[in-house]
């Protein structure tokens, strides 16, 4: 079996507080054989010199849409599953470029983009996948427009691929049991308005208790989880009290919601740039004017709510939520926490909570051994400047997933 031995560089595991000299760190096959602060004993390796460089684990998106190539989600329904398709190849190159090699799909991407990715038809990062979004009619998985009853052909059409509608404990599900028998990971759901769609407020009141603990008990029973899609601390305890696991968005979150989650031990998964993103270039892509408004109505309180959860004792995982042409942006993330968070709180959180979140502690978000080869090397030290993590990956030298290199100017 191939091996790779790590040389001269500078090893940051999320779990220390800082990087630190002497290390070298051997891969053997797709993941990490050893690590340790002496020489390592290799003697039919390939060494890869790092040149005093940082290494560290890869980076992961604990929110993202693979398939939503349109910042106005109405104009997926021109979209035939085969120009969705190229286009998600796109984007998540663009991911593994910027050293993302892990992100977590949280509605839209399927089996089918998983199994390309694991098997290398196309280069991008390790996919965890919810299948469709699953919500109520007129809620923030319904972008129909008013004079269209039906949902059309799902393979015609990319937004109702994306997206499911279902009403009622029973139908919901159903339609949990579908998403599972597609290979999802994990089930989506919505319990409060959104930004993107086009007639629910964000205060509304979509899946009723009854349906959340339908999605649940079906997610539980086949050892999965359910994330919710929720802003208001209502819609966030009525899905906390009810077994979902993660909360996307939460920007309106309070006190008593994010002490109920800490209780719970729920988790966060916040994603500040899509609002600043929306709020500055989504006009230009057809965004309407309502959606913008609502937009304003949370973007000012992406980072109080990340104060509200470290003052909680709610982890938080790394997000970003982007759609289409936006997706670029990934990294800003980093820039806009570091207002509230320390650096090495940011990296943790695009780490070790990521890990977590997709239930791969030990295997990913860390530099040991038996965990997956998933490295990025960086032209410097991010704990003191983040923004090592900008500009499309320029200043990372190095990324392999799974002991293979997608980028490596070091040699």
């Amino acid at each position: 079996m191939t091996q790779l031995l790590f040389k001269n560089l500078e090893l940051l595991d999320p779990r220390w507080d800082a990087p630190r000299g002497g290390y070298q760190v051997l891969v053997e096959g797709e993941t990490i054989r050893e690590v340790s602060a002496k020489p390592i004993k290799a003697p039919k390796a390939s060494v890869v010199d790092c040149g005093g460089k940082i290494l560290m684990p890869g980076l992961i998106d604990s929110h993202v849409h693979v398939f939503l190539s349109e910042v106005y989600l109405r104009r997926l329904e021109e979209i035939p599953l085969t120009l969705m398709t190229a286009r998600s190849a796109v984007l998540v190159r663009g991911m593994i470029d910027r050293g993302f090699t892990t992100v977590r799909d949280t509605g839209g991407a399927d089996w089918g983009i998983k199994i390309a990715l694991e098997t290398g038809l196309i280069p991008g990062p390790r996919l965890f996948i919810a299948g469709r979004a699953i919500g109520p009619t007129s809620g923030h998985s319904d972008a129909r427009r008013r004079t269209d009853n039906g949902l059309g052909c799902k393979c015609c059409n990319a937004m109702t691929f994306c997206m499911e509608i279902a009403d009622g404990a029973d139908n919901v599900r159903k339609a949990a049991r579908e998403q599972i028998r597609q290979g999802a990971d994990q089930i989506k759901i919505m319990v409060s308005g959104g930004v993107a769609s086009p007639y629910d407020p964000l205060d509304s009141k979509q899946y009723s208790i009854a349906e959340i603990c339908a999605a649940v008990e079906e997610a539980e029973a086949f050892g999965k989880y359910t994330q919710a899609h929720a802003y208001t601390p209502e819609a966030i305890q009525r899905a906390v009290s009810n077994g979902v696991r993660t909360i996307e968005h939460g920007n309106l979150i309070d006190e008593k919601s994010a002490k109920l989650m800490a209780q719970k031990g729920a988790y966060m998964v916040a994603n500040l740039i899509a609002y600043y993103a929306m709020k500055e270039r989504a006009g230009e892509f057809g965004m309407t004017s309502e959606m913008l408004a609502k937009n304003e109505l949370v973007i000012d309180g992406g980072l109080k709510s990340l104060e509200i959860c470290k003052r909680a004792g709610v982890k938080v995982g790394f997000g970003s939520d982007l759609l289409g042409q936006l997706q670029i942006d990934q990294s800003r993330e980093f820039l806009l926490r570091s207002e509230v968070l320390e650096p090495i709180e940011i990296i943790r959180q695009a780490t070790l909570v990521g890990a977590e979140i997709v239930r791969m502690e030990g295997k990913l978000g860390v530099i040991e051994p038996g965990a997956f080869a998933d490295l990025i090397v960086v032209d410097g030290n991010p704990v003191k400047n983040l923004g090592l993590f900008q500009e499309q990956g320029k200043h990372l030298s190095a990324i392999m997933k799974g002991g293979k290199f997608h980028k490596n100017r070091l040699n």
